[in-house]
């Protein structure tokens, strides 16, 4: 992997907690102009700019764009985000329930991701990848970092140990969830050509989080080198800002669904369509959590079921057809409950396990909807597995958490 330290654009030690934001594509418009609230200093002004207008704005509208570039601009003036001096390599850190990881942040080279070195596992929506498209151009930067995953290396670690050891730029609590984000600046020239080197010699990286945003960045890359007549190759376009993660520190939580109806069953007749290709064991009012690999959880008329595939219903020599998601999609949701599509169905929709399965409880109780079903979590080798293997994860899959802050660094295409 061919990966370069740059100049970040980055906040103050002092303003790094009112500065950053969470991942743009996590809330919606509503949700980060409250958050945003009395706070000017918020990259909520320019990652989410339609909340600088009047609520209700289409934040495809092109004012919406131009006020992004323009909080940037007075963000710099105003002196929220300076530029380091010189090229730099990075530590994040983040910490949930205790438990740490660390990503190294590096300029990634764009034609790693156009030739396949940096696999994706989803698919991406081409109106999603045109947005963010657009808010690189008019910024001509890469407001928010793309999360990825690599092959853990003993020396990586060891470098990443002796930078952690020394005091943080960053080290703040996020006040809306309790995460923590610690952040280290890598100035060792000699550091920096050990991380050069060692990622040279890692043969690929994985997209853990952040499949549209990795493309948008990548895609206006290649254009800039494609409309540049004097291109060389070194231009600050030709990389996009990411957090590269090793695999072995990395959490993938479960991704849950819960569906509006029983396609015209009772409750008792989809418990024995079930049984066709299920163990079904009724676990009662207690919240029950699926303990390992083709166990679901199933809410139902107040009450928690055991579901466990029977042999013969699923294929563990396909890195797709052992998914539960495959299972649980091919086996209930479209054979029983007639829900072909999962990206588009109305009836169905997704919540992640960050909210834990009380969430699930609550929908159903609500009235909101009919059922939900929980599913064990899919596994950093399996992300890894499909990936080297050409393929795409089924829809709504995985689930990382902690998310990566955005505005704690930036990177400048130019």
């Amino acid at each position: 992997m061919r990966v370069k330290p740059f100049r970040g654009i980055r906040p103050p030690k002092e303003l790094a907690k009112q500065v950053s934001s969470r991942p743009y594509d996590v809330l919606n418009s509503e949700e980060a102009r409250a958050e945003a609230a009395g706070n000017p200093m918020s990259l909520y002004h320019i990652i989410k700019p339609e909340i600088n207008f009047e609520s209700g704005t289409d934040e495809h509208d092109a004012r919406v764009y131009q006020s992004a570039v323009e909080h940037f601009a007075e963000f710099r003036k105003n002196g929220w985000l300076k530029q380091d001096s010189k090229e730099n390599y990075y530590v994040y850190a983040q910490t949930m329930n205790g438990r740490t990881q660390y990503g190294l942040v590096v300029a990634a080279w764009v034609e790693d991701y156009m030739e396949g070195r940096i696999k994706k596992h989803e698919l991406t929506r081409k109106d999603k990848e045109e947005d963010r498209m657009k808010h690189v151009r008019v910024n001509n930067a890469n407001m928010e970092p793309v999360f990825f995953a690599y092959p853990h290396r003993d020396d990586m670690d060891a470098i990443v140990e002796r930078v952690t050891a020394g005091a943080p730029e960053y080290d703040f609590i996020s006040d809306l969830d309790g995460f923590r984000h610690t952040f280290w600046v890598i100035e060792d020239e000699s550091l920096i050509a050990k991380i050069t080197k060692i990622f040279a010699e890692i043969p690929a990286m994985y997209i853990a989080d952040g499949h549209h945003r990795s493309a948008a960045a990548a895609l206006v890359g290649n254009e800039k080198k494609l409309q540049n007549p004097n291109h060389t190759g070194n231009e600050e376009y030709n990389y996009f800002l990411a957090v590269c993660f090793p695999d072995n520190q990395l959490n993938v939580i479960d991704y849950n669904r819960v569906v509006k109806d029983l396609n015209g069953l009772t409750e008792e007749g989809f418990l024995a369509k079930l049984a066709e290709d299920f163990v079904v064991e009724k676990k009662g009012a207690a919240i029950y959590k699926p303990n390992r690999l083709h166990n679901f959880s199933l809410y139902l008329g107040g009450e928690w079921y055991s579901l466990t595939a029977k042999e013969g219903r699923y294929d563990d020599n396909d890195p797709i057809g052992v998914l539960d998601v495959t299972v649980s999609s091919n086996l209930i949701l479209d054979k029983i409950l007639g829900i072909k599509d999962l990206r588009t169905d109305k009836r169905i929709d997704f919540v992640g396990g960050i909210r834990g399965l009380g969430e699930l409880k609550r929908r159903v109780d609500s009235g909101e909807m009919k059922m939900a079903l929980a599913l064990y979590p899919v596994t950093m080798q399996q992300i890894i597995d499909i990936a080297d293997s050409g393929n795409i994860m089924p829809p709504k899959t995985t689930w990382f958490e902690p998310k990566l802050r955005s505005g704690l660094i930036v990177h400048e295409l130019i």
